[in-house]
């Protein structure tokens, strides 16, 4: 079954001009394509992502300029260690002028909320946004308030090895579509940056940079539409089950990739598919998410880690032993 002219021609407008986002964010940030594409197919994909780097490798310019090429709303929250629940999700206050109660909505109410240093404040406070990640929703004094759409987390987090972070917990790490690992540039890379700095480049002014809105809420709700449509054969599912179910019998992991690990495996490859113009999922598609999409999800064992053994060498373990279908 072929799609209507009249479906085909809105999702490929879609495609193009979420596609264009890309060249946008590269008038500001320098690289991180990866980056940039993981927050595309979270956002079509209704999930979050998590982007993990050093200090100083733009994650928080990243994401700032993405929400500028997007046109959608953005608002940022720093974590730290004394940031309390009600600073995110917002809270009941009294009003002096009408003497009566009203709820003064947290930052989360946006599209794209900047979770900037999400590991650097306690669990307690990190876990307020699990409600809103995985429900679209806040719950304050006893009274649920829907959030807008799109809505989307990026969180950045340095790694957990440096001073003064707390490891997210598992159940938050699993409400994370995608995990990007921004690196420290190349020298080619690093020598544009500074020339551009040398040349008056100012992180805080966007416009300046040249970055403006290419797409918009309408082309993030056509494209989730056209990912939908998007085909997944049974023997491609089998092989993304297999995948998780190899991880789960690793002798070098505690913790393998849930049914919800492989459903999300699933909902990227779909967006990389379309992304990448055709209709139908590959098990090349599901190869190039496997990384991103479950590494956050599976936890090796404590003589596995002092062995020296990596996630990604794992992960890479398991695929090489799932046939590939034909």
């Amino acid at each position: 079954m072929t799609d209507s002219p009249d479906a085909t021609e809105p999702s490929e407008a879609a495609r193009h001009a979420l596609l264009g986002v890309r060249q946008e964010v590269a008038k500001a940030v320098v690289g991180q394509e990866a980056a940039v594409s993981g927050i595309i197919i979270a956002l079509l994909a209704r999930g979050h992502i998590l982007l993990e780097g050093v200090p100083g490798v733009a994650k928080t310019l990243l994401v700032r300029a993405l929400a500028a090429a997007l046109d959608v709303e953005t608002k940022r929250v720093q974590f730290t260690p004394d940031l309390m629940p009600g600073d995110i999700t917002g809270s009941v206050v009294f009003d002096t002028h009408t003497s009566e109660f009203s709820f003064r909505p947290g930052p989360v109410f946006t599209n794209l909320l900047l979770a900037d240093e999400i590991n650097r404040t306690p669990p307690k406070t990190q876990s307020a946004l699990l409600e809103a990640m995985q429900e679209r929703q806040v719950s304050v004094d006893g009274t649920s308030r829907p959030l807008p759409s799109p809505f989307l987390v990026a969180a950045t987090q340095n790694p957990v090895e440096y001073e003064g972070t707390y490891p997210l917990p598992e159940a938050q790490l699993d409400r994370f579509l995608l995990k990007a690992v921004l690196p420290l540039p190349p020298r080619a890379d690093e020598l544009q940056v500074l020339a551009r700095h040398a040349a008056g480049f100012d992180p805080q002014d966007l416009a300046a940079a040249g970055v403006s809105p290419v797409a918009g809420p309408a082309d993030l709700e056509a494209g989730a539409a056209a990912v939908r449509r998007v085909r997944v054969a049974p023997e491609v599912t089998a092989y993304i089950v297999d995948i998780a179910r190899a991880t789960r019998q690793s002798p070098s992991l505690a913790l393998g990739v849930s049914p919800r690990g492989a459903a999300a495996l699933q909902a990227t490859s779909r967006v990389w598919a379309w992304l990448n113009g055709r209709s139908f999922v590959t098990p090349d598609d599901v190869k190039a998410l496997t990384q991103a999409t479950l590494a956050h999800r599976i936890a090796l064992r404590p003589e596995a880690e002092l062995e020296g053994v990596h996630v990604s060498a794992v992960l890479d373990s398991a695929l090489a032993s799932v046939p590939v279908p034909r």
